[in-house]
């Protein structure tokens, strides 16, 4: 028997799904004394990371920042802060453990969907604006953003 159940939940489906959660968390409570439940909004999709993936991977063997190499990771804090403001929010610094000013950023992880694609979008730009040349020409970051 499988230990984990994973399903998505809308308003047509619930009643079933719910049965089913029902009767799996039944099947792991008889084989196990605990067992853990999580009901969350859906998050950004594998689609959706795999192309921010490519993306900054793309832009980091192309472009420079401030006459530097940067890594995957660091672009991402980038563009992730850059976004934020873009869409309305603000930074958010502190002074590290180390007396290092940080900025406290959005996770891409905790991201749902739309916002995901909205990052994607801007990233998009920015690299049109950049000459980036992007490999990866998959549009799936735009499913089931409505």
């Amino acid at each position: 028997m499988t230990e984990r159940f994973k399903r998505r939940i809308n308003k047509k489906n619930k009643r079933d799904v719910m049965r089913l959660a029902w009767e799996f968390s039944g099947e792991l409570l008889n084989a196990h004394d605990e067992i853990f439940i999580e009901v969350r909004s859906i998050t950004r999709s594998d689609d959706q990371n795999a192309k921010l993936h490519a993306m900054l991977g793309d832009i980091a063997k192309q472009k420079t920042f401030n006459g530097k190499k940067l890594s995957i990771e660091q672009w991402k804090m980038i563009f992730v802060s850059g976004h934020r403001i873009a869409t309305g929010g603000q930074a958010e610094m502190a002074i590290g453990l180390e007396g290092e000013i940080i900025n406290l950023r959005e996770s891409t992880a905790q991201m749902g969907v739309k916002r995901m694609a909205s990052l994607i979008e801007y990233i998009t730009a920015w690299g049109a604006e950049n000459d980036v040349k992007f490999t990866d020409r998959r549009d799936l970051c735009y499913q089931n953003v409505a």
